[in-house]
């Protein structure tokens, strides 16, 4: 259950992505992510997603959680522009 929320989210409530949110630094960290399949930045992610001005709660608290992470991971996803 928690990899298939990794990847989808909550279905119960979604979340906006707003891709004014999409620095170089978001877009290079979530790029690492994705292309190593190393996750261990999340926190950093999320970091610079609120530095870049994101404030849901979802978003972030999803990039602090000890995961797990994988591939397909709804946020770098969107960051990505996979979604």
């Amino acid at each position: 259950m928690t990899l298939l929320r990794d990847i989808v989210g909550n279905p119960f409530r979604p979340v906006i992505f707003d891709f004014t949110w999409l620095t170089s630094t978001v877009v290079a960290l979530a790029r690492q992510m994705y292309d190593g399949r190393d996750f261990s930045l999340m926190p950093i992610l999320a970091d610079a997603l609120q530095d870049a001005g994101c404030d849901n709660e979802a978003i972030l608290n999803h990039c602090r959680c000890d995961g797990p992470h994988v591939r397909g991971c709804w946020v770098v996803d969107a960051c990505l522009g996979h979604t």
